[in-house]
């Protein structure tokens, strides 16, 4: 994913959140908000998950899902939060529970 793509600074983050626009399952919380670029996203992953090493390799495999799941035309802002239970599924679960809740999004956002 690049630079242009990502939402890195804190500010960003809390006006993001604060909105309160948000789904969830047991996995991902996705907070959503539109804006008038391009999409954004930003990962978090608690340090409850684990060291570094387990929190990067999370990371790395939610952009991956991100990049497969998301479209990049949506002028969209996204923080996704990774949950415990990540961890104990597979990444085809993980994918297909990531897909289930942008699909939610995009069936709010039509309303």
């Amino acid at each position: 994913m690049k630079k242009l793509y990502r939402i890195k600074k804190n500010e960003d983050f809390q006006t993001i959140i604060h909105k309160k626009k948000s789904v969830a399952n047991h996995k991902f919380v996705i907070y959503y908000l539109p804006n008038d670029e391009h999409m954004r996203v930003g990962i978090s992953v608690s340090k409850k998950l684990g060291h570094a090493v387990v929190r990067n390799k999370t990371k790395r495999q939610v952009r991956m899902m991100i990049q497969e799941v998301f479209d990049n035309d949506q002028k969209m802002d996204f923080i996704v939060i990774v949950r415990q239970k990540f961890l104990k599924s597979s990444y085809q679960e993980n994918l297909k529970d990531l897909k289930y809740l942008y699909d939610k999004i995009n069936k709010r956002m039509e309303k």
